[in-house]
């Protein structure tokens, strides 16, 4: 079989019945402290063994384990929820006053909450334009369940469709790759 090396991962057969790429699996055979790796893409070169002598913990250092990346998210996930909760709050109270004939003391509550609503959209790390861009999506899910949970109505196929589609847009702007 005659061919050539392709970048060092493949071989390409030149015979008239097979025009494909075959992957190259360098042999490797062990001698003294290192491994040699023979193979068309490796030129003979010699890889040291790995050190056992340093720690398993300084070995992972390098990359942060996932369960940091997912707290992070779940702490911003959550402190839209509260958000959102907040907001809904301190709307609904005047709601009951001015729609229900409520005793009009729900509007100190509602004020208190509606201050809240507004301190924790300062405690977002992001720009602001993103964080109100990014709540929208969990105001609109917070709202439905909102309705289903104290109006009493339950969410009918497109409310949950349209929340999903608002969800879906929330973590595509919140978790993102950082940007300018």
């Amino acid at each position: 079989m005659t061919g050539c090396a392709t970048r060092g991962h493949f071989r390409t057969d030149s015979s008239r019945f097979a025009r494909r790429s075959i992957p190259i699996i360098p042999k490797a055979r062990v001698s003294s402290s290192r491994i040699l790796i023979a193979g068309a893409a490796a030129s003979r070169r010699a890889l040291p063994r790995r050190d056992t002598a340093r720690p398993r913990q300084a070995l992972q250092s390098a990359h942060p384990p996932l369960t940091m990346l997912t707290m992070y998210e779940a702490k911003t996930v959550l402190l839209y929820l509260v958000t959102a909760i907040a907001e809904i709050a301190g709307c609904y109270l005047p709601y009951l006053v001015l729609r229900q004939g409520r005793t009009a003391w729900l509007m100190l509550p509602a004020a208190a909450s509606l201050a809240v609503f507004a301190w924790l959209l300062t405690l977002h790390p992001a720009a602001a334009g993103r964080v109100y861009a990014a709540y929208g999506g969990v105001y609109v899910v917070v709202a439905i369940v909102w309705l289903w949970w104290v109006d009493g109505i339950r969410p009918g196929p497109w409310d949950i469709v349209g929340s999903c589609v608002a969800i879906l847009g929330m973590a595509i702007i919140a978790f993102a790759p950082a940007r300018g």
